[in-house]
């Protein structure tokens, strides 16, 4: 690994978000400040014989109000419009134009549980059972790769191109791995997040046939409720959040605004159980020790912890015992709180979503709120900041991922100074 005094420092300068809460960055930190919930009856299909009818959908939105062709969002799938949208948003918010000119230093890392699943499930129905004719390109929307391949396209980046299926941790993987793109000098901007639009009836058979779904169905704004004793399981969300990464040398060059510095970064597998946690948890107790070794630092100088916090009966017991274990008696000293609780559990969006959180932690100094945290469990006792956003002096942050088959990222953010 190169020397920390010598490695190349990473800066956010971006973002964009279309989220269940707002189809801006500061509409949802606004709502998530506010706890309210974006969570609510599914519209996008019919879900009147299912157990879960609930989701957190995306509200109003139309591909032409953020700079899409109307004949090519008609060929594109539900995820790639979503990480469109929110790529143009996230490169005006850096000063940069709709253009990043044919860069061969500018690049693209973009994080998806799913990618074009659900279009090709439909389509394949479709066929099937209606004879239906099917699109010449239905390919290109199936493909998990892309969206990544569309922000490339749309926005003229030509450097280092992946993408990221590592399901609720591909968000946070795909900003960690951009972040490794610029500290070994192979770009010097990157675009980085996730994207996911899921919402459907094969993934609520799926994961309903598992009972990980929520049924609180009378009740939508309160049904996700991470570390409560009486939750349920998880709310499906959707949406997509990208970042501009910098070399701060750049970013400085150039005079951009900057929300914080990425320093810290790690990925681990539990290789323990497709979905269930580690209940010892062991490797997600060690990625957060990774990242707080990349980023060089120790326990006692990390101010706020975003949670993974799925609201299921194992996850929640098993993170808070990984920050017990990593943690120690300070464990009880850090704030921590559930993005999640609010707008549902957004797969490879959901990293993402709760990076910019992060990012706007630390430029407000107030922490968001855990939702419908309301009879605490005894196997979950840390602070999980309650249903009341919390100012705090808040310098350097930690966000957690702990996706399906075990595959775990952590991330830290420090204010810039």
């Amino acid at each position: 690994m190169t020397d920390l005094a010598q490695r190349r420092r990473v800066v956010i300068t971006g973002m964009g978000a279309i989220t269940p809460l707002g189809l801006t960055p500061e509409e949802f930190w606004q709502n998530l400040l506010a706890a309210k919930s974006g969570i609510g009856p599914v519209t996008l299909f019919d879900a009147s014989q299912y157990r879960t009818q609930i989701a957190g959908e995306v509200k109003n939105f139309d591909p032409t109000q953020h700079g899409i062709d109307a004949k090519d969002a008609r060929r594109m799938g539900r995820a790639t419009l979503f990480v469109l949208a929110a790529s143009r948003s996230a490169l005006n918010d850096a000063g940069l134009s709709d253009s990043l000119e044919e860069n061969f230093r500018a690049g693209v890392v973009v994080g998806t549980g799913l990618g074009g699943f659900v279009e090709a499930i439909k389509d394949h129905d479709a066929y099937a059972h209606q004879g239906a004719r099917v699109s010449p390109f239905l390919a290109a929307v199936i493909l998990p790769n892309m969206p990544a391949f569309y922000v490339a396209q749309h926005f003229r980046a030509r450097g280092y191109n992946s993408t990221v299926v590592t399901t609720c941790a591909a968000g946070t993987d795909a900003i960690g791995t951009a972040t490794e793109a610029i500290r070994r000098g192979v770009a010097d901007i990157m675009l980085a997040g996730g994207t996911d639009a899921i919402i459907s009836d094969i993934v609520f058979t799926a994961f309903g046939v598992m009972r990980a779904l929520s049924t609180r169905n009378d009740d939508p704004t309160h049904a996700c409720r991470p570390f409560d004793k009486n939750r349920d399981g998880i709310v499906i969300g959707e949406g997509s959040g990208m970042l501009v990464l910098e070399n701060l040398d750049h970013a400085l060059a150039r005079g951009a605004h900057i929300y914080a510095e990425i320093i810290g970064y790690a990925a681990n597998s539990d290789a323990f159980h497709f979905v269930a946690p580690d209940p010892q948890a062991i490797s997600t107790s060690q990625v957060m020790r990774d990242a707080l070794k990349d980023a060089n630092l120790t326990i006692d100088q990390i101010d706020y912890i975003n949670a993974h916090a799925t609201a299921t009966a194992l996850n929640d017991p098993s993170e808070t015992l990984a920050v017990k274990n990593v943690f120690g008696a300070r464990a009880y000293r850090i704030p921590i709180s559930a993005t999640k609780s609010m707008i549902g559990h957004a797969m490879g969006a959901a990293g993402a979503f709760e990076a910019i959180a992060c990012a706007l932690t630390i430029r407000d100094q107030k922490i968001h709120p855990t939702a419908n945290l309301e009879t605490p469990d005894p196997a979950c006792d840390l602070d999980y900041v309650p249903n009341i956003a919390r100012e705090a002096q808040v310098e350097i942050v930690m966000s957690n991922s702990f996706g399906f088959g075990g595959q775990n990222a952590s991330l830290i953010l420090r204010k810039h100074a």
